[in-house]
């Protein structure tokens, strides 16, 4: 439980007795038929499972890692097609930014901000996204400690946020893959705000591939139950019904059996803690 749960629509992060939030979608959008696909996919698992979802998708990747790699559809037309997809879905929706102009603009059709792990440490991102009046999930850099987010916190706190979630997307980089540190994990939950863990992307291995990134996505259903263990409060992850063909990240995204399974354990994880946490 946080000291400081984080309300995005009706859904609570990190509060009293609140369940594992999932925050999940494409990585960009795609073909309308592919993103609601995945959407439907996954509102209908969480419900099944009683999972509180938030849809994520991009309307912009401004951090590919070719000049010729597919973007998405822009920030007005893909702002616009992310809040009809929420209304759709019934659920909270959540994208990134990248420049402070597009923080105001974005806030007026998602329920959660996105700053990613690049732009961290961006004051002026930050601040923007804050004086939206919406909640800023800041995925932590992996150039930064975990004590370092301390200054993100007094960013977003300074700058009145409606609310604050830490997302670790992979601690430091190692010999051309992400590691995760999860005791860092545990002392990033120690500032009193909720605590998310991105299961796909800490699977990546950068620089491993040629003008895109590679990864191990086998690997991710351990990273989930390691994250469930320590405790977070929200699982962050990508999901495409054929992960080759997705426009971003097709190396770590996750195919639709993957991720049932996925979150069918994270539960039995969470519950084994719950059972254990009664018993003392």
């Amino acid at each position: 439980m946080s000291k400081h749960p984080c309300q995005v629509g009706p859904i609570e992060i990190g509060g009293p007795g609140t369940p594992l939030v999932i925050i999940a979608g494409p990585c960009v959008l795609e073909e309308d038929a592919v993103t609601r696909r995945i959407g439907l996919f996954l509102r209908d698992l969480c419900r099944e499972l009683g999972l509180p979802l938030i849809f994520k998708a991009s309307f912009d990747k401004a951090n590919r890692s070719s000049v010729g790699s597919p973007r998405g559809p822009g920030i007005h037309e893909g702002l616009a097609t992310l809040q009809e997809i929420g209304r759709e879905l019934g659920v909270p929706v959540t994208s990134d930014v990248h420049e402070p102009h597009q923080a105001e603009v974005a806030a007026e059709h998602v329920d959660l901000l996105q700053v990613p792990a690049f732009l961290c440490r961006q004051t002026d991102l930050l601040v923007a996204c804050a004086r939206t009046g919406r909640p800023v999930n800041v995925k932590k850099g992996q150039f930064l400690s975990p004590a370092e987010m301390a200054h993100v916190i007094d960013k977003l706190t300074a700058s009145e946020a409606a609310g604050i979630v830490l997302t670790e997307r992979g601690t430091f980089f190692g010999y051309q893959r992400l590691v995760n540190d999860f005791i860092g994990v545990a002392d990033m939950a120690e500032f009193g705000h909720p605590v998310c863990f991105d299961v796909t992307h800490s699977t990546q291995l950068p620089g491993a591939g040629k003008g895109v990134t590679a990864g191990r996505p086998d690997r991710a259903l351990h990273l989930a139950r390691a994250a469930a263990a320590v405790g977070v409060d929200a699982l962050f992850l990508e999901a495409h019904p054929e992960p080759s063909t997705a426009r971003s990240d097709a190396a770590t995204q996750q195919p639709f059996e993957a991720v049932d399974r996925m979150l069918r354990e994270v539960v039995a994880v969470r519950g084994a803690l719950e059972m254990i946490a009664v018993g003392d």
